[in-house]
Parts: structure tokens; sequence; C-alpha cells
């Protein structure tokens, strides 16, 4: 099994693979520049490296524009997990948990523990590349390392954030600029799970 992803570097993969199903190759640094809004090249060429280090693209042509190619997997078959129905990326919404199953890359549901499925609602998390309609695989745990993105119930209504514990205090803090953090002590946070894959479908 190949090493798993962060849910940004899963976003660029996707990308490149929905683009090369489309035009027939994949595309250049610049467009993936441009998809992502990244500050520089430097920044595509680390994501395509961390990309090739996982084992996910391969470069085999050297220096030119299109200088990769994409790895298939030696098993593409999926694994059905737990849909729970809809996790805040902004202020907290109610918990609803549903009874219906999603189909997600079967490599997102290995490494031990349970996993579940929640859609993002809200854009608190958009630097981290976690967008409203996007799918968060979660590995259920009740404690996090600082600075995970977790999901959190703060009476019974459910966000995503980066988990910071600090003493008795808990900061659920966004991956937005233009978005405050959540304060609250620890007593009243119960944490979910931690996020350990995302699914985007391009449109």
């Amino acid at each position: 099994m190949r090493i798993p992803l962060t849910p940004k570097e899963h976003m660029v993969l996707e990308y490149i693979k929905n683009f090369q199903t489309k035009k027939g190759y994949v595309p250049t640094y610049l467009e993936i520049k441009e998809k992502f809004d990244f500050a520089s090249f430097f920044s595509v060429q680390r994501y395509l490296k961390q990309l090739e280090t996982k084992g996910y693209l391969r470069s085999p042509w050297g220096n030119k524009k299109r200088a990769f190619e994409i790895v298939e997997a030696q098993s593409d078959d999926n694994t059905s997990i737990p849909f729970l129905g809809k996790v805040a990326a902004g202020k907290p919404i109610e918990a609803i948990e549903r009874h219906e199953f999603v189909e997600v890359p079967s490599w997102m549901a290995k490494n031990g523990g349970e996993k579940f499925a929640l859609e993002v609602v809200g854009q608190s998390m958009i630097d981290d590349g976690i967008r409203e309609g996007d799918i968060l695989v979660v590995q259920r745990q009740e404690t996090a390392q600082n600075g995970q993105t977790v999901v959190a119930l703060i009476d019974n209504e459910a966000t995503v954030k980066r988990f910071f514990l600090r003493g008795k205090e808990v900061e659920l803090r966004p991956a937005n600029p233009e978005m405050e953090p959540i304060f609250v002590h620890a007593d009243t946070v119960t944490l979910a799970g931690v996020v350990v894959g995302l699914i985007r479908k391009f449109r």
C-alpha cells in the first residue's frame, strides 16, 4: 500500500488525474500554479515531489513542461465507510448521523481504526484545501495532537478545525484569515475524530 496523502496532496493529484482524463495529457506547472493559486512554481514543485516520493507520480523525462506521469495503483478498488452527514467548516452545526455509506479508495480506510465520512459545509478551512462540498474521511478517535485537523463536537454541534490544547482550554483554529478561532473549556469539547483524507469531485 502506498503512503496516504494529505488533503491538499490528494486535491492536487485529483486535479491532475481529472485534467489528464479530459485532455489526454497532464497539466503544466503553470496550469497547476494557476488552478490552486500557488505563490510560486516552487510550491508546485514541492507538491509534485511529495506525490512522487509517495509513489503517485513519476518524473521520467527530465526538465520538460509536462515532465511527470501518473503512477496507477496496482489495486484501484474502493471500500464503503459510513457517511454521517455534514460538518461545518465555519460555525458549528447540529450533528446529524445518517445510516448511509460512501465509496472511498481502499487505502483511505486502512491503517487501523474506524473510519467515517462527512460532507463539508462552509469555508473556514480553505487555506488547508478543505472546501464546501468536499467529503472528509475521518478516523474515529477521542484524542488528537496539537495542529491536527479534527472533527469536534461542542454541545452536540459539529465543526472541523485545527486542534490545540492549551491547559484546560481548547482552541479550534480555522484555516481562513477572515474567521476567528473558537476557544472553549476542554471539558465542553468531544473529539469525533481526526481528518485523514479528502475526496473532491471536479466539475
